[in-house]
């Protein structure tokens, strides 16, 4: 896989996780990365976006303020910095690449603009 997750796992309520993304994509700098999850019986939903060209970020309101999206072309990689995580942000994390638009970072992540993905990575936020 192009895309690998990594760091999930079982948290308190209002703990902290970081989720790291490792990419094999070439040309990385054109691309936008992006976090969904995805909770038992429930849609995929884009969690947060970080795009390429100038580096406008988009976060979900459910998560806006706790969770932090970055990334290092350079390296590879891209985080997802979780903070006091509920249990309702328990899910399957995915990361996803998909080629910068003119919308990347203003809106919310959709399925259909990301062609690459992860495995995905469990979060489970209980006491």
């Amino acid at each position: 896989s192009q895309l690998v997750e990594s760091g999930g796992g079982l948290v308190q309520p209002g703990g902290s996780l970081r989720l790291s993304c490792t990419i094999s994509l070439f040309s990385l700098d054109l691309y936008t990365i992006a976090w969904f999850r995805q909770a038992p019986g429930k849609e995929r939903e884009g969690v947060s976006c970080l795009s390429s060209s100038d580096g406008r970020t988009f976060y979900a309101d459910s998560v806006k303020g706790r969770f932090t999206i970055s990334r290092d072309n350079d390296k590879k990689m891209a985080w997802l910095q979780m903070n006091s995580l509920k249990p309702e942000d328990t899910a399957v994390y995915y990361c996803a690449a998909g080629p910068t638009t003119s919308y990347s970072g203003l809106k919310a992540p959709s399925l259909y603009e990301y062609d690459y993905w992860g495995q995905g990575t469990q979060v489970t936020v209980s006491s």
